[in-house]
């Protein structure tokens, strides 16, 4: 029978393989570095083969190393979870619940909303990830999740909110000093923010399904946190949520160019609705997320 591999080994090996490098790992596991290294040594010796080759381009994994990934992946997130969930049995208002959400959401909508629901459970910690890709929630990668799409997985508890649309927005600035383009055509004759090397899906959403190309941009960037900013600073004309561009004081520019328009939903795991402060969370997203689609643009 194989021996069992000490979990506090493999959560060095997930390190390792999530920072890139025996220092970073070494930081996130709050470890020094030798004590990290003598576990991948320790590792190493009880598999019988290596995990990571040193090369010009780094710290390589191996083959051995990446069949890992995925399985350390789930436990991370099976742990971290029990620690959220352990951290609060005694109190529903006391303890941690993790957030998803988009990337825009994430820093120009919820702020002021997690800000409202932490006044009212100031016992109640919030850690918050922002991707535009969605977190597992049956894997537990969050507690709590707003997604722009009904969800589809099973097993989940969803709520939906409302609908944002998205339109052209720019600064008054730039206005002012460029005029306001009048066609699709005329944003040729205008500095147009956008995407760099992934469209996304609202590119094909102008004009009767015409796809915006690359060449029309003067700034390129997949972030869409970038892109929002440049237009705030007055660089050009790009797209962004109607709610987000009207309280940046933006201006709508060919209004109903765009047919777009995204759910907002709210999703927690089953098991979760009878954690108080999982169904606080959940609730308050609900009504705040309401209002914030029901706002006048």
């Amino acid at each position: 029978m194989a021996t069992p591999i000490d979990w506090d080994l493999l959560q060095s090996l997930h390190a390792v393989l999530e920072a890139g490098s025996f220092s970073a790992a070494a930081r996130l596991r709050r470890l020094t570095q030798p004590t990290l290294g003598r576990h991948i040594d320790q590792l190493e010796r009880q598999l019988g083969a290596p995990l990571f080759l040193r090369s010009p381009r780094g710290l390589q994994p191996t083959d051995l190393a990446l069949a890992f990934r995925p399985h350390l992946a789930d436990m991370h997130a099976a742990a971290s979870a029990g620690q959220r969930d352990a951290a609060g049995l005694a109190d529903g208002e006391r303890g941690v619940v993790r957030v998803a959400a988009s990337v825009m959401i994430g820093l120009e909508v919820l702020p002021a909303i997690l800000t409202r629901f932490r006044e009212a459970h100031p016992g109640i910690d919030v850690e918050l990830t922002l991707s535009n890709k969605n977190e597992d929630l049956t894997r537990r990668d969050a507690d709590v999740a707003v997604r722009m799409a009904r969800p589809t997985q099973n097993a989940l508890v969803a709520r939906k909110a409302g609908e944002v649309g998205f339109g052209f927005y720019a600064a008054p600035d730039y206005l002012a000093r460029r005029g306001t383009p009048q066609s699709l055509a005329e944003l040729r004759e205008h500095a147009v923010v956008g995407y760099d090397r992934t469209p996304p899906d609202l590119a094909s959403k102008v004009g009767g399904g015409r796809t915006l190309p690359r060449d029309l941009f003067a700034l390129r960037s997949d972030d869409d946190a970038a892109q929002f900013a440049a237009v705030r600073a007055g660089y050009g004309i790009g797209v962004c949520q109607r709610q987000i561009g009207s309280r940046a004081g933006l201006v709508a520019v060919l209004p109903g160019a765009f047919d777009l328009s995204l759910e907002i939903w709210i999703c927690m795991h089953e098991t979760l609705r009878a954690s108080p402060r999982m169904r606080l969370m959940f609730d308050h997203l609900a009504a705040e997320l309401a209002a914030y689609a029901d706002e006048r643009v």
